[in-house]
Protein backbone atom coordinates (compact mmCIF):
# COMPACT_ATOMS: atom_id res chain seq x y z
CA UNK A 1 0.00 0.00 0.00
CA UNK A 2 1.72 3.15 -1.13
CA UNK A 3 2.35 5.69 1.58
CA UNK A 4 4.78 8.52 2.13
CA UNK A 5 7.39 5.78 2.43
CA UNK A 6 6.07 4.23 -0.77
CA UNK A 7 7.16 0.71 -1.70
CA UNK A 8 4.34 -0.38 -4.03
CA UNK A 9 3.72 0.76 -7.59
CA UNK A 10 0.28 2.29 -8.25
CA UNK A 11 -2.23 1.31 -10.88
CA UNK A 12 -1.81 2.92 -14.26
CA UNK A 13 1.92 2.41 -13.70
CA UNK A 14 3.63 -0.79 -14.86
CA UNK A 15 5.37 -2.52 -11.95
CA UNK A 16 9.14 -2.89 -12.34
CA UNK A 17 10.14 -6.18 -14.00
CA UNK A 18 12.57 -8.54 -12.28
CA UNK A 19 16.21 -7.59 -12.79
CA UNK A 20 17.73 -9.94 -15.37
CA UNK A 21 20.02 -9.75 -18.36
CA UNK A 22 17.06 -10.04 -20.74
CA UNK A 23 14.95 -7.34 -19.03
CA UNK A 24 14.73 -3.89 -20.57
CA UNK A 25 16.49 -1.09 -18.72
CA UNK A 26 14.65 0.97 -16.14
CA UNK A 27 14.88 3.87 -18.56
CA UNK A 28 12.91 1.88 -21.13
CA UNK A 29 10.33 0.83 -18.55
CA UNK A 30 9.80 4.34 -17.22
CA UNK A 31 6.31 5.65 -18.12
CA UNK A 32 6.08 8.86 -20.11
CA UNK A 33 3.93 11.86 -19.30
CA UNK A 34 3.17 13.60 -15.99
CA UNK A 35 2.80 11.44 -12.88
CA UNK A 36 0.73 12.29 -9.76
CA UNK A 37 2.40 13.60 -6.60
CA UNK A 38 0.57 14.22 -3.31
CA UNK A 39 2.04 16.53 -0.68
CA UNK A 40 1.43 16.55 3.07
CA UNK A 41 1.64 19.65 5.23
CA UNK A 42 0.48 21.32 8.43
CA UNK A 43 -2.49 23.63 7.96
CA UNK A 44 -2.53 25.02 11.51
CA UNK A 45 0.95 26.56 11.58
CA UNK A 46 2.20 29.83 10.16
CA UNK A 47 3.13 29.42 6.51
CA UNK A 48 1.40 26.05 6.27
CA UNK A 49 -0.67 24.74 3.42
CA UNK A 50 -4.42 24.75 2.88
CA UNK A 51 -4.79 20.98 2.60
CA UNK A 52 -3.29 18.09 0.63
CA UNK A 53 -1.08 19.50 -2.10
CA UNK A 54 -1.57 18.23 -5.65
CA UNK A 55 1.23 18.14 -8.20
CA UNK A 56 2.67 16.15 -11.07
CA UNK A 57 6.25 15.19 -11.82
CA UNK A 58 8.18 14.19 -14.90
CA UNK A 59 9.53 10.66 -14.39
CA UNK A 60 12.56 11.37 -16.59
CA UNK A 61 13.66 14.73 -15.21
CA UNK A 62 12.04 14.83 -11.77
CA UNK A 63 10.58 18.26 -12.47
CA UNK A 64 7.52 18.98 -10.28
CA UNK A 65 4.54 21.10 -11.34
CA UNK A 66 1.87 22.18 -8.85
CA UNK A 67 -1.74 21.56 -9.87
CA UNK A 68 -3.90 22.45 -6.86
CA UNK A 69 -5.02 21.54 -3.35
CA UNK A 70 -7.58 19.23 -1.75
CA UNK A 71 -9.07 21.36 1.02
CA UNK A 72 -11.17 20.27 3.97
CA UNK A 73 -8.40 18.11 5.46
CA UNK A 74 -6.68 19.50 8.57
CA UNK A 75 -2.96 19.01 9.25
CA UNK A 76 -2.49 16.15 6.72
CA UNK A 77 1.10 15.45 7.75
CA UNK A 78 1.19 11.85 6.52
CA UNK A 79 -0.50 10.19 3.54
CA UNK A 80 -1.16 6.63 2.35
CA UNK A 81 -2.93 5.22 -0.72
CA UNK A 82 -5.34 2.29 -0.77
CA UNK A 83 -4.10 -0.76 -2.75
CA UNK A 84 -6.83 -0.19 -5.36
CA UNK A 85 -5.48 3.37 -5.83
CA UNK A 86 -8.93 4.96 -5.60
CA UNK A 87 -8.70 6.39 -2.07
CA UNK A 88 -6.09 8.48 -0.29
CA UNK A 89 -5.86 8.58 3.51
CA UNK A 90 -4.44 11.36 5.66
CA UNK A 91 -3.79 11.84 9.34
CA UNK A 92 -5.13 14.95 11.08
CA UNK A 93 -2.20 15.56 13.43
CA UNK A 94 -3.97 17.54 16.12
CA UNK A 95 -4.74 16.99 19.81
CA UNK A 96 -8.11 15.54 18.84
CA UNK A 97 -6.61 13.17 16.29
CA UNK A 98 -8.43 11.86 13.24
CA UNK A 99 -7.89 10.06 9.95
CA UNK A 100 -9.56 11.19 6.74
CA UNK A 101 -10.42 9.43 3.47
CA UNK A 102 -10.25 11.38 0.20
CA UNK A 103 -11.05 10.40 -3.39
CA UNK A 104 -8.16 11.76 -5.49
CA UNK A 105 -10.05 11.50 -8.80
CA UNK A 106 -12.31 14.42 -7.90
CA UNK A 107 -10.93 15.64 -4.56
CA UNK A 108 -14.05 14.59 -2.65
CA UNK A 109 -13.54 14.16 1.11
CA UNK A 110 -15.27 10.91 2.08
CA UNK A 111 -15.22 11.65 5.80
CA UNK A 112 -13.08 11.50 8.93
CA UNK A 113 -12.94 9.24 11.99
CA UNK A 114 -11.41 9.82 15.40
CA UNK A 115 -8.22 7.90 16.15
CA UNK A 116 -9.03 7.96 19.86
CA UNK A 117 -5.72 9.65 20.58
CA UNK A 118 -3.63 12.76 20.12
CA UNK A 119 -1.43 13.86 17.23
CA UNK A 120 -1.55 10.87 14.86
CA UNK A 121 1.62 11.11 12.77
CA UNK A 122 1.60 7.91 10.68
CA UNK A 123 -0.87 5.63 8.95
CA UNK A 124 -0.79 2.70 6.55
CA UNK A 125 -3.28 0.46 4.78
CA UNK A 126 -3.19 -3.25 5.58
CA UNK A 127 -2.38 -5.17 2.35
CA UNK A 128 -5.86 -6.68 2.13
CA UNK A 129 -7.28 -3.16 1.82
CA UNK A 130 -9.88 -3.61 4.58
CA UNK A 131 -8.11 -1.97 7.53
CA UNK A 132 -6.38 1.35 8.17
CA UNK A 133 -3.64 1.38 10.80
CA UNK A 134 -2.63 4.64 12.53
CA UNK A 135 -0.17 5.74 15.22
CA UNK A 136 -1.03 8.44 17.77
CA UNK A 137 2.24 10.12 18.71
CA UNK A 138 0.87 12.41 21.39
CA UNK A 139 -0.97 9.74 23.39
CA UNK A 140 1.23 6.75 22.55
CA UNK A 141 -1.43 4.51 21.05
CA UNK A 142 -2.25 2.67 17.84
CA UNK A 143 -5.67 2.47 16.21
CA UNK A 144 -7.48 0.32 13.64
CA UNK A 145 -10.34 1.47 11.38
CA UNK A 146 -12.35 -0.58 8.86
CA UNK A 147 -12.40 0.44 5.20
CA UNK A 148 -15.59 -0.19 3.23
CA UNK A 149 -15.97 -0.97 -0.47
CA UNK A 150 -16.10 2.72 -1.36
CA UNK A 151 -12.86 3.45 0.50
CA UNK A 152 -14.63 5.30 3.31
CA UNK A 153 -13.70 4.64 6.93
CA UNK A 154 -15.90 3.05 9.58
CA UNK A 155 -15.82 3.48 13.34
CA UNK A 156 -12.61 2.48 15.08
CA UNK A 157 -12.43 -1.23 15.96
CA UNK A 158 -9.45 -1.13 18.31
CA UNK A 159 -7.20 1.24 20.23
CA UNK A 160 -4.15 0.06 22.16
CA UNK A 161 -2.02 2.35 24.34
CA UNK A 162 1.60 1.45 25.00
CA UNK A 163 1.56 1.31 28.81
CA UNK A 164 4.46 -1.16 29.15
CA UNK A 165 7.40 -0.89 29.33
CA UNK A 166 7.68 2.49 31.08
CA UNK A 167 8.96 5.51 29.14
CA UNK A 168 12.66 5.67 28.30
CA UNK A 169 15.18 8.26 29.52
CA UNK A 170 13.99 11.83 28.98
CA UNK A 171 10.49 10.71 27.96
CA UNK A 172 7.28 11.43 29.87
CA UNK A 173 5.14 8.84 28.13
CA UNK A 174 4.75 6.61 25.09
CA UNK A 175 4.96 8.13 21.61
CA UNK A 176 3.81 5.76 18.85
CA UNK A 177 5.50 6.95 15.67
CA UNK A 178 4.78 4.29 13.04
CA UNK A 179 2.34 1.41 12.46
CA UNK A 180 3.02 -0.95 9.53
CA UNK A 181 2.47 -4.49 8.27
CA UNK A 182 5.32 -6.98 7.98
CA UNK A 183 6.25 -8.05 4.41
CA UNK A 184 4.80 -11.53 4.96
CA UNK A 185 1.50 -9.97 6.09
CA UNK A 186 1.43 -12.02 9.28
CA UNK A 187 1.98 -9.24 11.78
CA UNK A 188 1.62 -5.49 12.27
CA UNK A 189 4.39 -3.59 14.01
CA UNK A 190 4.31 -0.35 15.98
CA UNK A 191 7.44 1.70 16.64
CA UNK A 192 7.29 3.75 19.86
CA UNK A 193 9.84 6.51 20.44
CA UNK A 194 8.76 7.09 24.04
CA UNK A 195 9.14 3.52 25.30
CA UNK A 196 12.16 2.56 23.14
CA UNK A 197 10.17 -0.42 21.89
CA UNK A 198 8.94 -2.08 18.70
CA UNK A 199 5.62 -3.84 19.42
CA UNK A 200 4.42 -6.77 17.32
CA UNK A 201 0.69 -7.51 17.04
CA UNK A 202 -1.52 -9.96 15.25
CA UNK A 203 -4.43 -8.30 13.49
CA UNK A 204 -7.71 -10.19 13.47
CA UNK A 205 -8.73 -9.51 9.87
CA UNK A 206 -12.38 -10.25 10.59
CA UNK A 207 -12.84 -8.18 13.75
CA UNK A 208 -10.13 -5.56 13.28
CA UNK A 209 -8.66 -6.16 16.74
CA UNK A 210 -5.05 -6.40 17.89
CA UNK A 211 -3.28 -8.99 20.04
CA UNK A 212 0.24 -8.23 21.21
CA UNK A 213 2.66 -11.10 20.57
CA UNK A 214 6.13 -9.62 21.11
CA UNK A 215 8.16 -6.60 22.18
CA UNK A 216 11.65 -5.61 21.05
CA UNK A 217 13.60 -3.11 23.14
CA UNK A 218 16.19 -0.77 21.72
CA UNK A 219 18.98 0.50 23.91
CA UNK A 220 17.68 3.02 26.50
CA UNK A 221 17.19 6.49 25.07
CA UNK A 222 17.46 5.47 21.41
CA UNK A 223 14.07 6.92 20.56
CA UNK A 224 13.12 4.64 17.63
CA UNK A 225 11.08 6.44 14.99
CA UNK A 226 10.84 4.47 11.76
CA UNK A 227 11.30 0.82 10.69
CA UNK A 228 11.91 -0.21 7.07
CA UNK A 229 12.11 -3.82 5.87
CA UNK A 230 14.63 -5.22 3.44
CA UNK A 231 12.93 -6.74 0.35
CA UNK A 232 13.98 -10.20 1.54
CA UNK A 233 11.77 -9.81 4.62
CA UNK A 234 14.25 -11.23 7.16
CA UNK A 235 15.83 -7.93 8.16
CA UNK A 236 14.69 -4.39 8.84
CA UNK A 237 16.38 -1.08 9.59
CA UNK A 238 15.48 1.16 12.49
CA UNK A 239 16.05 4.93 12.51
CA UNK A 240 16.60 6.12 16.09
CA UNK A 241 15.67 9.78 16.42
CA UNK A 242 16.94 10.57 19.90
CA UNK A 243 20.44 9.06 19.97
CA UNK A 244 21.23 9.69 16.28
CA UNK A 245 21.78 6.07 15.26
CA UNK A 246 20.44 3.33 13.03
CA UNK A 247 20.18 -0.38 13.82
CA UNK A 248 19.81 -3.55 11.77
CA UNK A 249 17.00 -5.75 13.10
CA UNK A 250 16.17 -9.37 12.37
CA UNK A 251 12.54 -10.45 11.97
CA UNK A 252 11.13 -13.93 12.59
CA UNK A 253 7.94 -14.29 10.59
CA UNK A 254 6.71 -17.30 12.57
CA UNK A 255 6.70 -15.53 15.94
CA UNK A 256 6.72 -11.93 14.78
CA UNK A 257 9.68 -11.28 17.04
CA UNK A 258 12.05 -8.46 16.14
CA UNK A 259 15.63 -8.53 17.45
CA UNK A 260 17.38 -5.15 17.50
CA UNK A 261 21.07 -5.17 16.60
CA UNK A 262 23.89 -2.85 17.60
CA UNK A 263 23.54 0.89 17.05
CA UNK A 264 25.40 2.25 14.02
CA UNK A 265 26.54 5.69 12.91
CA UNK A 266 24.54 7.99 10.67
CA UNK A 267 27.76 9.46 9.29
CA UNK A 268 26.76 12.97 10.33
CA UNK A 269 29.44 13.70 12.94
CA UNK A 270 28.96 14.85 16.51
CA UNK A 271 25.97 17.15 16.00
CA UNK A 272 22.33 16.20 16.46
CA UNK A 273 21.02 14.73 13.21
CA UNK A 274 17.49 13.64 14.21
CA UNK A 275 17.31 10.60 11.88
CA UNK A 276 13.85 10.49 10.33
CA UNK A 277 13.40 7.60 7.93
CA UNK A 278 15.20 4.89 5.97
CA UNK A 279 14.49 3.76 2.40
CA UNK A 280 15.82 0.56 0.81
CA UNK A 281 16.13 0.09 -2.94
CA UNK A 282 13.96 -2.58 -4.55
CA UNK A 283 17.04 -4.65 -5.41
CA UNK A 284 18.02 -4.60 -1.73
CA UNK A 285 21.52 -3.25 -2.40
CA UNK A 286 21.37 0.29 -1.00
CA UNK A 287 19.67 2.17 1.82
CA UNK A 288 19.20 5.89 2.44
CA UNK A 289 18.62 7.74 5.71
CA UNK A 290 17.11 11.23 6.01
CA UNK A 291 18.92 13.34 8.63
CA UNK A 292 16.78 16.30 9.63
CA UNK A 293 19.29 18.11 11.85
CA UNK A 294 22.18 17.58 9.41
CA UNK A 295 20.12 18.34 6.28
CA UNK A 296 21.58 15.34 4.53
CA UNK A 297 20.93 11.89 3.15
CA UNK A 298 23.20 9.05 4.28
CA UNK A 299 23.89 6.29 1.77
CA UNK A 300 24.57 2.74 2.94
CA UNK A 301 25.55 -0.41 1.08
CA UNK A 302 23.33 -3.30 2.17
CA UNK A 303 25.37 -6.48 2.56
CA UNK A 304 25.03 -10.12 3.66
CA UNK A 305 21.51 -10.45 2.20
CA UNK A 306 20.30 -7.55 4.33
CA UNK A 307 22.05 -8.42 7.60
CA UNK A 308 24.59 -5.60 7.43
CA UNK A 309 24.70 -1.88 6.60
CA UNK A 310 27.99 -0.31 5.48
CA UNK A 311 28.13 3.47 5.56
CA UNK A 312 29.23 4.96 2.23
CA UNK A 313 28.70 8.73 2.38
CA UNK A 314 26.32 11.60 3.06
CA UNK A 315 25.02 14.13 0.54
CA UNK A 316 23.34 17.51 1.16
CA UNK A 317 19.58 17.27 0.75
CA UNK A 318 19.30 20.77 -0.67
CA UNK A 319 16.69 21.83 1.88
CA UNK A 320 16.11 22.31 5.60
CA UNK A 321 14.89 19.49 7.88
CA UNK A 322 14.14 16.54 5.55
CA UNK A 323 11.19 15.05 7.41
CA UNK A 324 10.37 12.26 4.94
CA UNK A 325 11.74 10.61 1.80
CA UNK A 326 10.12 8.42 -0.87
CA UNK A 327 11.04 6.63 -4.08
CA UNK A 328 9.14 6.91 -7.33
CA UNK A 329 7.56 3.52 -8.16
CA UNK A 330 10.44 2.51 -10.44
CA UNK A 331 13.01 3.61 -7.86
CA UNK A 332 14.72 5.97 -10.30
CA UNK A 333 13.87 9.12 -8.31
CA UNK A 334 14.06 9.95 -4.61
CA UNK A 335 11.85 12.74 -3.22
CA UNK A 336 12.70 14.58 0.02
CA UNK A 337 10.08 16.67 1.86
CA UNK A 338 11.93 19.46 3.67
CA UNK A 339 9.78 20.83 6.47
CA UNK A 340 11.57 24.04 7.50
CA UNK A 341 12.49 25.24 4.01
CA UNK A 342 9.02 24.37 2.65
CA UNK A 343 10.53 22.60 -0.34
CA UNK A 344 10.64 19.22 -2.04
CA UNK A 345 13.96 18.20 -3.54
CA UNK A 346 14.37 15.37 -6.04
CA UNK A 347 17.34 13.11 -6.78
CA UNK A 348 18.15 10.68 -9.56
CA UNK A 349 19.11 7.28 -8.12
CA UNK A 350 21.92 5.38 -9.85
CA UNK A 351 20.88 1.73 -9.89
CA UNK A 352 24.44 0.44 -10.24
CA UNK A 353 26.12 2.22 -7.33
CA UNK A 354 23.28 3.88 -5.42
CA UNK A 355 24.68 7.37 -5.90
CA UNK A 356 22.28 10.30 -5.72
CA UNK A 357 22.30 13.21 -8.17
CA UNK A 358 20.14 16.31 -7.83
CA UNK A 359 17.32 16.56 -10.35
CA UNK A 360 16.79 20.23 -11.08
CA UNK A 361 15.53 22.94 -8.76
CA UNK A 362 13.63 22.55 -5.50
CA UNK A 363 9.84 22.72 -5.64
CA UNK A 364 8.15 25.12 -3.18
CA UNK A 365 5.58 23.35 -0.98
CA UNK A 366 4.26 24.92 2.25
CA UNK A 367 5.71 23.17 5.34
CA UNK A 368 6.53 20.09 3.28
CA UNK A 369 6.40 17.04 5.56
CA UNK A 370 5.32 14.28 3.16
CA UNK A 371 5.74 13.55 -0.54
CA UNK A 372 3.87 10.63 -2.12
CA UNK A 373 4.86 10.06 -5.78
CA UNK A 374 2.77 7.65 -7.87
Amino acid sequence: MPACDDTTAPTNTPAPEPEASTSPSREARRPSGPRPLFLGTYTSVEGGGKGIGLATYDAATGRITGTGTITGVGDPSYLALHPDRRTLYAVDERDDGAVTAVRPADGKVLGSRSTGGAAPCHLSVHPGGRWLLSANYGSGSVAVHPIDASGALGERTDLVRHTSPPPGPGQEGPHAHQFVTSPDGGHVLAVDLGTDTVYTYRLDEKAGTLTEVAQARTRPGAGPRHLTFHPGGRYAYLANEVDDTVAVCSYDKASGRVTVGEAQSTGTGSGTSYPAQILVTANGRYAYLANRGHNSLTRYAVEADGARLRLLDTVPVGGDFPRQIAFSPEGTLLFAANQKSSTVTVFHVDEANGELRRAGESFPSPVAVCALPL
